[in-house]
């Protein structure tokens, strides 16, 4: 028994599909977690990004049943997105509403009515073309998987970088983590705290919404409303497991999606085991490495604290 796993394993990493699907989960989850990861940042904690994901993946399929036009149904997913989290934001932290309930309630609204509209419209996608970057696409067992992927894989080759410098380089950015780390001090300087927390979390929504149309344009080429499955709340455990720094959040997101294409290789190179418990690594590794993990990291120190002016 314990031989067949050895060798099972063995196939999973010798298998170039194990890293090519690997690469687009951990594309769809560093869309969404490099936003999540800018939201925290400014002490928000956005749990809707799961809603996030799947609208930007139903607003992208209804770009493209319109217009035919994947560059089009990109845009249209990070707009969905954007809905989703101005929605998130005015109740939060304008209307000081309680972030996690307002959340969850969109997590499952949005289920409910991707499934509806999708009934009534059927709307129609297709995969994005690949662009193959030459000499590096021919890496071994890596090479299809960082270099030879659909066109809006890249994108995520800017915003990391991107929203690391927004961060650390802007005064935006400095803003942003003085209303995460000390927002009463933050408020006295001059900084207005909700809104720099609003911002943040429309720009989760913005990389959510291009996370989801991704994966839809880059796995799937039709939506359903299991699309993305939970993984919404796997990215905010990429960014708690990699201890708020945006290195370690991609780290997280790596890890993770190893879990999930270990699962599918499993079962695509035919080998028979426990179903349910496939189907469940991905979230048992989520929660060991939350385990192990989530003691040893300092978030910043506002983190899920709504701020009211006057209060302390």
């Amino acid at each position: 028994m314990l031989i067949d796993f050895f060798s099972a394993v063995g196939d999973v990493l010798s298998s170039e599909s194990t890293y090519i699907n690997g690469a687009l989960f951990a594309a769809l989850l560093a869309f969404a977690a490099t936003g999540e990861w800018v939201a925290e940042k400014s002490g928000t904690l956005n749990i809707s990004v799961e809603a996030m994901l799947l609208s930007g993946a139903f607003a992208g399929a209804l770009g493209y049943h319109f217009t035919d036009s994947v560059a089009v149904a990109i845009v249209f997913g990070a707009i969905g997105g954007l809905l989703i989290s101005i929605v998130q934001a005015e109740m939060s932290h304008r209307l000081t509403a309680d972030q996690f309930v307002v959340g969850l309630t969109l997590n499952i609204l949005v289920f409910g009515l991707a499934g509806f509209l999708d009934r009534e419209i059927d709307p129609q996608a297709a995969f994005a073309s690949k662009l193959e970057i030459p000499l590096l696409v021919d890496i071994p067992l890596f090479g299809e998987a960082l270099f030879g992927e659909p066109w809006p894989f890249y994108i995520l080759y800017g915003l990391v970088p991107f929203s690391w410098w927004l961060v650390f380089r802007t005064r935006w950015g400095l803003e942003l983590r003085a209303a995460g780390e000390n927002p009463q001090s933050a408020d006295v300087s001059g900084i207005d705290v909700n809104r720099r927390r609003r911002q943040s979390i429309y720009y989760a929504g913005l990389t959510s919404g291009l996370g989801g149309a991704f994966f839809l344009f880059a796995r799937l080429a039709a939506f359903d409303d299991s699309i993305i499955g939970g993984r919404g709340f796997i990215a905010i455990a990429a960014v708690i497991f990699g201890g708020w720094t945006l290195w370690g959040t991609m780290g997280g997101c790596i890890l993770f999606a190893g879990a999930l294409s270990f699962q599918l290789s499993l079962q695509g190179l035919g080998y028979e085991l426990n179903a349910e418990l496939l189907q469940g690594l991905p979230f048992l590794v989520t929660i060991g490495a939350m385990a192990i993990f989530a003691r040893r990291v300092r978030p910043p120190a506002a983190l899920a604290q709504p701020f009211i002016r006057g209060l302390k």
